[in-house]
């Protein structure tokens, strides 16, 4: 076990905090949201997937736009970017692209891909399983988003406070996605708020 690399993630995770006041003076490349975007897509998911798809909103007029959706919080139009992410109602399809490339590089027998596809298409005939996947597989990568941002220096707010029909007009999203959160990124212009957490007795069940 490396102890350094150990104790850096832990520093990580006791690092991040919800940000919800930024450095309006700041901004933030598209080289580098690519970078921290491409570690949250590395996030796990079921049957590797890929539930996610991220909507990048950068640019006041574009963040002027979404403050009215998001109830008018600061927050939305201060920060560098904020991140829409929204989750796959149709993840099935991306079947072929996902295992074809192993079997041509013979990672994956052509039988192994086909037995996955059918218990991915028999899954998918359930739409209440569609959406629940949507929700927890988006939510994977956005946290992994949000831990990555922090590595990199950078600031974030997860958000569900927001019209999400409204969004989806707006920003003219398929039927596809259903929108799960925003992320604001950006520098903080002060301190976030000071939170606790329960203690993990309060939150934990034991079975033996």
């Amino acid at each position: 076990m490396n102890v350094k690399q150990e104790l850096s993630f832990f520093s990580l995770i006791e690092e991040r905090k919800s940000v919800r006041k930024y450095d309006p003076t700041v901004s933030i490349s598209k080289e580098e949201l690519i970078e921290i975007l491409e570690a949250a897509g590395k996030a796990p998911s079921a049957w590797n997937l890929q539930h996610w798809h991220f909507v990048i909103i950068q640019g006041k007029e574009a963040q002027q736009r979404l403050l009215p959706i998001a109830y008018n919080q600061q927050q939305i139009v201060d920060a560098s970017a904020v991140v829409a992410v929204l989750g796959d109602l149709k993840a099935n399809e991306n079947t072929d692209l996902v295992y074809n490339p192993l079997v041509e590089q013979g990672f994956m027998t052509q039988e192994i891909k086909e037995t996955l596809a059918n218990q991915i298409a028999q899954a998918y005939k359930n739409k209440q399983y569609a959406r629940d996947a949507a929700f927890s597989n988006a939510s994977l990568a956005a946290m992994q988003l949000m831990l990555a941002a922090k590595a990199k220096g950078w600031d974030t707010c997860p958000i569900g406070g927001f019209d999400t029909e409204q969004f989806v007009k707006q920003f003219n999203i398929s039927d596809r996605y259903v929108p799960v959160m925003l992320i604001t990124i950006g520098k903080a212009a002060a301190p976030a708020h000071k939170s606790l957490r329960l203690p993990v007795t309060k939150l934990t069940t034991w079975v033996e």
